[in-house]
């Protein structure tokens, strides 16, 4: 049997600690033969777990060593969610000097964080983290508010925090609110203008309104009509009509559902989720509602007003029900027509899949507007469920990662009744 790389341990915890088991999909004992050939490849699994992968020259013990190795590594890409679980090994204890930065261009510690704690049980979920805080640089995270202040602050950074709150000192938490609280301040005051202007003119440059108030005044249409009457002599334009936008003060006009997936690897879009939906709750004509989820379903529409205390009330981790979510949204929907949902999730359902594209396709019936965003973040770029995003597709769902202001131009396009088509 090949020696298990330098770096990387043989999981064996120290007295007292769990038994870090993993718990991946593994196929389960048969019958007969066929019974001894899947506990044959459940150990060989189990052992490639713990192992890691062979070193490049490693020759395996001759033929029948190789020949083991490469059954092993064709097991785990046969299966997504096998790899995944190798990777997550790999990036705590693998050989391969992988940096736990936090800035900006490496989220890879709220990732890892995600898959362990779908994969793993919850006490041996506890024992990594704190293996991770000693062997990937989080320490001085922790430990030392000053450091927090010294970091590049961007939503990385955020997520990093909310997946590690749970450990961090009383002190180091009451800076790391402070360091939340000033991105999060950031953040909203780069997406609020544009997300403004871009709703607004969505909802109120539609049509016009009879009703003559200087500020409603429509001064480009009123002149481009006016041009055919110019008077050379007078040098000016005597318009035949004048028009006016409709009353600019409409109240909850729209209503938007935003159901966001609080998996760990979906940290960077709860964030920009969260802020998104405070700026969308500081315009009158939206009625926004905020809905955190995984196996359970968690409304805080009510703390709009303060996204840095949704965030850090934020469970990063557990498993997924996205099912549920949609279900529970539904019953916020009013006027079907004028309901807008934005599903925030990278589409790995842990419940029932069929379920869920039900509930899609009833909210699809009713009227309703649906956009499924895979994930929300500064590369607009997602790792999710491909099946299952192209069946959702098929319901003729929008269905794509996106940047904030993409995801904004998403939702003006819906406001008008037009179709978002991605780029």
């Amino acid at each position: 049997m090949a020696s298990a790389p330098e770096d990387r341990p043989t999981l064996t915890p120290p007295p007292g600690a769990p038994a870090l088991t993993p718990q991946p999909p593994l196929p389960q004992a048969g019958e007969g033969e066929k019974a001894h050939g899947e506990l044959a490849e459940r150990a060989l699994l189990r052992w490639r777990l713990v192992l890691g992968p062979p070193p490049a020259q490693q020759s395996g013990g001759g033929q029948g060593g190789a020949s083991i190795w490469s059954q092993a590594e064709a097991a785990l890409d046969a299966d997504a969610r096998l790899g995944e679980l190798d990777r997550a090994l790999d990036f705590l204890y693998g050989s391969d000097e992988r940096t736990g930065n936090l800035g900006g261009s490496n989220p890879h510690v709220a990732t890892w964080l995600g898959d362990i704690r779908r994969y793993f049980p919850r006490e041996v979920v506890a024992f990594m983290e704190k293996d991770a805080v000693e062997r990937k640089g989080l320490k001085q995270l922790l430990l030392e508010p000053e450091a927090l202040q010294s970091l590049e602050k961007d939503v990385g950074l955020v997520a990093t925090i909310l997946a590690f709150k749970h450990l961090m000192p009383e002190q180091t938490r009451q800076t790391a609110r402070q360091v939340v609280a000033e991105i999060v301040e950031d953040l909203r005051r780069r997406l609020e203008p544009s997300t403004h202007q871009a709703l607004l003119g969505a909802m109120r440059r539609d049509r016009h309104s009879p009703l003559k108030v200087a500020r409603n005044l429509d001064l480009r249409r009123t002149v481009r009509d006016g041009l055919r009457n110019y008077q050379p002599e007078l040098k000016k334009i005597i318009p035949e009509r004048v028009h006016f936008f409709a009353n600019q003060r409409r109240y909850h006009e729209w209503r938007v559902v935003i159901l966001v997936d609080q998996s760990g690897s979906m940290g960077e879009s709860v964030v920009y989720a969260s802020i998104i939906a405070a700026v969308f709750a500081s315009l009158p004509a939206l009625d926004t509602r905020l809905v955190f989820f995984d196996t359970s379903v968690a409304d805080v529409s009510d703390q709009l007003s303060d996204p840095v205390e949704i965030l850090f009330g934020v469970q990063l981790g557990g498993g997924t029900d996205i099912a549920r979510a949609v279900r529970y949204g539904a019953s916020l929907s009013g006027q079907p027509e004028k309901t807008l949902f934005l599903l925030v999730t990278d589409l790995f359902e842990g419940g029932s899949r069929t379920d869920l594209l039900v509930q899609l396709g009833a909210l699809k019936e009713s009227r309703a507007h649906v956009l499924c965003v895979l994930a929300l973040n500064d590369a607009g770029k997602a790792s999710f469920d491909r099946d299952l995003a192209r069946e959702v597709a098929a319901l003729d769902i929008p269905t794509f990662a996106a940047t904030p202001n993409r995801l904004v131009d998403a939702v003006e396009r819906a406001l008008r009744g037009e179709r978002y088509e991605e780029a």
